[in-house]
């Protein structure tokens, strides 16, 4: 990836993050945390990876972010200085979990060690 849409990525995840928490008017929505974005190459396209504070309610917040999209989208043509905002696709981020899972089957290890 170049340095430009890197950076890019960046701006897309820092104005994502601040629209989800202030501007968005529904509540499903307030909780989430945007980790990543991966933009391709002719800037059409965007996977902004998202965690979720309770988990109970993936389902829902998915469907909220997907609702939201034309809205953060217009949002983002005021903030963002480029010429085509691309497409916004929401998808959960397994990582944080993925991580939680590997660090306690690493913690149970140590412990029969011992």
């Amino acid at each position: 990836m170049s340095i430009k849409i890197d950076r890019i990525a960046s701006n897309l995840v820092k104005e994502i993050s601040y629209i989800l928490a202030n501007e968005v008017k529904n509540p499903d929505v307030r909780f989430v945390t945007v980790t990543d974005c991966k933009v391709t190459n002719d800037l059409s396209y965007a996977k902004v990876y998202v965690t979720v504070f309770n988990q109970e309610k993936i389902n829902e917040t998915m469907k909220a972010l997907k609702e939201a999209s034309g809205f953060i989208r217009h949002e983002l043509m005021d903030r963002v200085d480029i010429r085509h905002i691309p497409e916004l696709e929401f998808v959960y981020d397994e990582s944080i979990e993925y991580g939680k899972k590997i660090e306690n089957i690493l913690e149970e290890i140590h412990e029969n060690e011992e």
